[in-house]
């Protein structure tokens, strides 16, 4: 009988990157303060021209709320508590950058704002315009395919457990469970 070897793993063996990130929508009075990638000066931008939430990669030994936090502010402007964060669950993205070996796992949170935050977004940050946009017209927007997934989680509060393989800009296949039901 032979015995088969073990398989390297290739987050193990530097084959593959782990990114981990945030995503973050924050919401006041039914509107969503989303980001459109536009920023001029910014070539290479993997989002161009797509609608986000806030958020970005995680900083070395930061925890994700405060990375939450802290992207916020630096996309936005908007100044949260870390106590106003709603988190979600987390989504995963296999190979999201295959150009770069890079699986990417995003903590996805909402946060509601008070009228004074609301009031203290910015209308362009370093990353493109904001707009606050009502949750309505969120699927008329050029999001990434796989956002029309989520997002209708996000604005209902449903946390959840996701996994959405990409090929190129198309989704490829979809894993999600609804937490806590």
């Amino acid at each position: 009988m032979s015995q088969s070897l073990p398989r390297s793993n290739p987050f193990e063996t530097s084959q593959r990157k782990l990114i981990p990130a945030v995503l973050v929508y924050l919401f006041y009075r039914g509107k969503v303060l989303m980001v459109h990638r536009n920023a001029e000066g910014r070539s290479g931008d993997y989002h161009a021209g797509k609608w986000n939430g806030l958020g970005g990669k995680l900083e070395a030994d930061e925890s994700a709320l405060g990375a939450a936090v802290r992207e916020v502010a630096e996309e936005s402007g908007v100044s949260l508590e870390a106590a106003q964060l709603c988190a979600l669950g987390t989504l995963h993205f296999p190979l999201f950058k295959p150009q770069r070996s890079e699986d990417w796992l995003a903590f996805l949170f909402r946060a509601e704002l008070t009228p004074e935050q609301a009031q203290a977004a910015w209308k362009k940050g370093p990353e493109g315009d904001l707009h606050w946009v009502s949750q309505e017209d969120l699927n008329s927007l050029n999001l990434w395919a796989g956002d029309r997934y989520f997002i209708p989680k996000v604005v209902s509060s449903t946390p959840v457990l996701g996994t959405l393989w990409y090929r190129g800009q198309d989704v490829e296949r979809v894993e999600f469970v609804e937490l806590g039901r």
